[in-house]
């Protein structure tokens, strides 16, 4: 198993900590809306390949952003050097409030879905987002442990998910198969922002990059975990959306057991909930690894607090702050809330700086088509979805429009900066 160790991360830590980041909430909530939207299984795993590719190619682009920029702090560090340092915040900000503080909070929330047994509300999300803290407040190498750990049980258990649902699915079955649905460019765009949330953690190695061995093991990590992903959200979602009837699925969050039940009774539903419930754990554990580093950049550069810096083992200030929005979020959150509001404001973000690859020292050659259609077709779906539908678009301009004001702050509060 790969442990950090003084030189840094090495590359399965990294890989594991892109999967961990990807296999989360939306995989386990998403398709049961998509299918609802698009009407025909078919279609949904249409979207999911699509999007997958555009994951990979997004992977490929960080890998040349890192390359460039090997630091930790993601697309904060990207924008702020490559565009304006006010760019950089506002992705800072962005990181701060729904890539990671959202996110973990989606997967909390998701977890009390799947989770077996009967809990008092909220105790699941606090639970998990709390031991996150502990874990990752600790030193370094017990977090990238334990983490490495969870994720390769968390691996084979989704194996036997998919073994167990093969043997079990009537797969020449049509008869209920689809729903109606008014299908178009519109509600596939919707689909497709939707899924982007499933696929957001195609980056998380970039976040940790500062610490891991080479940039060029963190760009072979990118692209090798996303890989990985897109080739079992395909498995999975061939399980969960042509193993039930669409009815029984269509519009629901939490698919995946609905779908084990049909597939294989009571007992499947209960091991498919325990295996979702380990995944979601894990999702939010190395969020709560990642995001803190981005916290902590953006303090090593004076704009937000010093407390927030990182120290060499220990993050707790930053790691606190992660929390405390966190299970803020938990309690105002509900899981269709957030899914439009993620996707569309995490791809907006990953687009822009893949952007910036194209300024100053302009990625050239073939190297440019990987960007150049994550770009185009990130901020082409995002287009058809505020058309489709504006309100969506709500929640990620005022995200932006509070990171403006909160740069404007920190311009004018210089003890941050001593």
């Amino acid at each position: 198993m790969a442990k950090a160790t003084e030189k840094g991360f090495g590359f399965w830590t990294l890989t594991f900590l892109v999967v961990a980041n990807m296999i989360g909430a939306g995989v386990f909530t998403t398709s049961g809306f998509t299918l609802a939207s698009l009407g025909d299984p078919k279609l949904v795993l249409l979207a999911w390949l699509v999007a997958g590719l555009i994951a990979i190619c997004g992977a490929f682009s960080y890998g040349l952003l890192i390359r460039r920029m090997p630091v930790s702090g993601g697309e904060y560090v990207f924008l702020s050097k490559a565009v304006h340092p006010f760019a950089g915040f506002v992705a800072g900000w962005v990181s701060l409030l729904a890539g990671f503080s959202g996110a973990i909070a989606f997967a909390a929330v998701a977890l009390e879905s799947y989770l077996p047994g009967n809990f008092p509300a909220k105790l699941p999300s606090v639970g998990v987002i709390v031991l996150g803290a502990i874990l990752h407040g600790a030193k370094r190498s017990l977090g990238a442990g334990v983490q490495n750990t969870t994720v390769i049980l968390k691996l084979l258990l989704l194996v036997l998910f998919l073994g167990w649902g093969a043997f079990s699915i009537d797969w020449s079955s049509e008869s209920t198969r689809s729903v109606e649905s008014s299908i178009g460019l519109l509600a596939f765009a919707q689909a497709l922002v939707w899924i982007s949330l499933s696929y957001s953690g195609f980056n998380a190695a970039v976040y940790v990059a500062g610490e891991a061995t080479s940039p060029r093991i963190v760009a072979r990590s990118l692209v090798v975990g996303t890989g990985l992903v897109v080739l079992l959200y395909l498995l999975l979602n061939a399980t969960f959306v042509l193993g039930a009837p669409a009815a029984e699925i269509a519009g629901q969050a939490d698919v995946a057991a609905r779908a084990a039940k049909w597939i294989g009774g009571t007992g499947f539903e209960t091991f498919t909930r325990v295996v979702i419930s380990l995944a979601l754990v894990t999702s939010v554990l190395s969020m709560m690894m990642a995001g803190p580093r981005v916290y902590g950049k953006m303090a090593e550069d004076g704009i937000i607090p010093k407390i927030f810096v990182l120290s060499e083992n220990r993050v707790w200030p930053a790691i606190l702050l992660q929390m405390g929005l966190a299970l803020l979020l938990v309690f105002v959150g509900s899981l269709q809330d957030l899914l439009a509001y993620l996707g569309l404001t995490l791809s907006l973000s990953a687009a822009v700086a893949v952007g910036s690859l194209f300024l100053g020292e302009r990625v050239r050659g073939w190297s440019a088509i990987p960007p150049a259609l994550f770009v185009l077709a990130t901020l082409g779906a995002a287009t058809l979805l505020i058309a489709h539908d504006p309100w969506q678009a709500l929640g990620t301009g005022i995200t932006l429009i509070l990171g403006a004001a909160a740069y404007q702050l920190s311009k004018s509060a210089p003890t941050w900066k001593d």
